[in-house]
């Protein structure tokens, strides 16, 4: 309580925060950011009806003094885009479904925000620009790229768990660029949240704050409370507001009282710095950005610019054919827009994301941001197996290519670096972003072969360093030992545990662990924990290597036929170890037909037929039962490949298989002297 009330007394001036070229020195390398690999989206069929084309006109005000730019930020499954949700209805927008900001289908399917999305809202004569963010650590890319973009954010922290390791780094971002965030206590409709709860979790956001290096301006932040999935927020703590006050209208109002408006001139030359990028058949390539100065109509001449060591670099020069606006859920044209905007335009085929499109008499390069680095890779190759060809389209190494550079250059938070055979190394920021392009990839019909993920090494003074992750877990009494073995296994070192409060029975550990140890390692903690446990990790900073891992996987059953499983087969197989097939699929020689029961390799016929005779026996055959198999999904098959092993993947099918498929090869390169 005492941190509260030395909170309380906490105030400064506002300090109003912008970006200014000459402020911060543009880097030496195009900024690096993330885009939802969405489907082609039709710009073209934008709703041109009377009233949302008048809203647009009267959104599009020219006084910056109008504009509330902010971006909602907050650890993953904090309720940031059920929140959305209900701020779109509050000012009349019509949602389409539950979860409105997630687009892509596979935001829908796994209920997780991948890509950040703007749309406009207005609320008593302000326009609001709201910025919808993912709160996963492997798209931490889209966080660092808005942050840029906003003068305040809304930081939803559940009321139940607290700030987690998300949080820390969503808050850090908005730290760094002068944000002052509005605290918004979420869940507080739950049975277990308590006003003292509510306290509590305050009281470790205030030292959050303090620990991150935040000004007495940013110390004296707003705290709201929610429940966004009632759709009410509340200046003070309840539980059941009143009838009238069952809306967002306090959280709205405070977006306009605490959040600064751009600082943006609008006599200045027009510039803008592209966040966003995506395609359209007839449009072509939409830029989405927010103006930093001057205004832009249609049919205005313009350049794209790039900033490179040796200054800035005219990209294209061309003519705005188009000029468009999201509000709501839906896409508006617009004729002007001006300084503290942020839009969509359509005119220019060159210009990438981080770079600055401005008027042709314009020759400064707005300053871009600088990206976190990536921490893992992976290797994409063409499909080699006597499998290859059955289900996809795109098999060579040039599409495969083709599709990879264009998905580095939306999603700059991943590299791509050809490498030799047709491969090409992909690095990302974790297994879920890289699992999430190679879902897409196989949806859009394309056949490869993909290695095991491997960390990205630092070399420092003759030192080697190795990323390290802060890890949160919070699982039941009877699960922490087993826990804590495993991650001792994998060089986990916890620093700090303890019972969760109101919840009895729940203890919460704070870990750090190599990312090398934890690949893979989320199934697994899915099965020891029986689904109860929840673990979350973020990249905390490079380390000194610790040593090997210990044993964290049993040898594979390898197939040596080809040809149809058969039930037979798997009958006497059964009790080797754990099988990934199920009678009927398709193998060939080198394939990973299942999990060995010790650590050591076993080769297996699974496609060994019953002999047939001319004797009649009496009776009946005997009837085969088999236990189910244990079918892995994509992210599952990433965690679970060991360094000599390969991931086939299809639109149909996603097998196991070892890197050489001779065994003979396989003992040559066994015994071979690894560098």
């Amino acid at each position: 309580m005492a941190k509260l009330l030395l909170r309380g007394l906490r105030s400064a001036g506002r300090r109003t925060f912008f970006f200014h070229s000459t402020s911060i020195a543009a880097p030496s390398f195009p900024w690096q950011q993330y885009t939802s690999p969405s489907p082609l989206r039709p710009f073209s069929a934008v709703s041109t009806s009377p009233a949302l084309s008048a809203a647009a006109a009267a959104g599009s005000s020219m006084d910056p003094s109008r504009l509330r730019n902010v971006a909602v930020i907050a650890h993953v499954d904090h309720g940031k885009t059920t929140l959305m949700d209900r701020l779109l209805r509050q000012c009349g927008a019509e949602i389409p479904h539950e979860r409105a900001m997630d687009s892509n289908s596979l935001e829908r399917e796994r209920g997780i925000t991948i890509a950040s999305k703007v749309t406009s809202i207005s609320w008593k004569d302000i326009e609001l620009n709201m910025v919808d963010t993912p709160g996963h650590a492997d798209f931490g890319g889209e966080v660092e790229r808005v942050v840029g973009m906003v003068e305040g954010a809304v930081l939803v922290v559940d009321a139940g768990e607290g700030p987690l390791a998300q949080t820390k780094f969503v808050l850090a971002k908005a730290l760094k660029y002068g944000l002052r965030p509005i605290l918004l206590l979420n869940k507080v409709d739950r049975p277990s949240v308590s006003e003292e709860t509510c306290n509590e979790v305050e009281s470790l956001v205030f030292d959050l704050f303090a620990n991150l290096g935040a000004t007495e301006e940013q110390l004296d932040f707003p705290v709201l409370y929610a429940s966004a999935k009632e759709g009410w927020a509340s200046l003070t703590y309840t539980k059941t507001p009143a009838d009238d006050a069952r809306n967002m209208s306090p959280l709205l109002d405070a977006i306009v009282q605490h959040v600064p408006s751009p600082s943006a001139s609008l006599d200045d030359p027009f510039r803008m710095l592209v966040s966003m990028m995506e395609r359209d058949f007839y449009l072509g390539r939409i830029l989405t950005g927010r103006i930093f100065s001057g205004v832009i109509h249609v049919g205005d001449r313009i350049h794209g610019l790039r900033g490179t060591c040796n200054g800035v670099q005219k990209i294209e020069e061309g003519k705005v054919t188009k000029l468009m606006k999201k509000m709501g859920t839906n896409i508006v044209p617009i004729d002007t827009a001006g300084a503290g905007d942020i839009i969509l335009i359509a005119g220019l085929a060159n210009p990438s994301i981080g770079h600055t499109v401005a008027n042709v008499e314009v020759m400064t390069a707005l300053p871009t941001v600088m990206l976190d680095p990536p921490t893992i890779s992976m290797t994409f190759g063409v499909n080699d197996s006597p499998l290859a060809g059955h289900d996809g389209t795109h098999l060579t190494g040039g599409k495969i290519g083709d599709r990879l550079l264009a998905e580095a250059e939306t999603n700059l938070a991943i590299n791509v670096i050809p490498g030799a055979s047709e491969s090409y190394e992909v690095q990302g920021r974790g297994e879920l972003q890289l699992g999430i392009l190679i879902e897409n990839m196989r949806r859009e019909g394309f056949e490869l072969s993909v290695s095991p993920p491997k960390v990205m090494y630092k070399t420092e003074n003759g030192e080697k360093l190795e990323p390290i992750e802060e890890v949160t877990i919070e699982v039941n009494e009877e699960h922490v030992g087993l826990i804590m073995e495993a991650l001792s296994h994998r060089r986990g070192e916890v620093i700090d545990m303890g019972p969760v409060s109101g919840n009895v029975g729940r203890i919460r550990m704070s870990l750090t662990c190599p990312s090398r140890g934890l690949v893979g390692y989320r199934s697994v903690f899915s099965t020891d924990t029986r689904g109860t446990g929840f673990m979350h990790r973020s990249f905390l900073t490079y380390s000194k290597y610790k040593g090997p891992l210990g044993n964290v996987r049993k040898g594979a059953l390898i197939s040596v036929g080809h040809g149809l499983i058969t039930a037979h087969a798997l009958t006497t197989l059964e009790a080797r170890g754990t099988l990934f097939v199920s009678p009927g699929m398709e193998t060939y020689d080198g394939m990973i037909v299942g999990e060995h029961s010790r650590d050591s390799d076993l080769e297996i016929n699974p496609v060994r037929t019953k002999e047939l005779s001319n004797i009649r026996a009496p009776g009946k055959d005997e009837n085969v039962r088999l236990s189910p198999p244990r079918l892995m999904t994509l992210e599952e098959a990433i965690g679970y490949v060991a360094s000599d092993e390969l991931i086939e993947v299809t639109p149909k099918v996603i097998r196991l298989r070892k890197r050489y498929l001779d065994a003979n090869k396989r003992k040559v390169m066994r015994n071979k002297p690894k560098d």
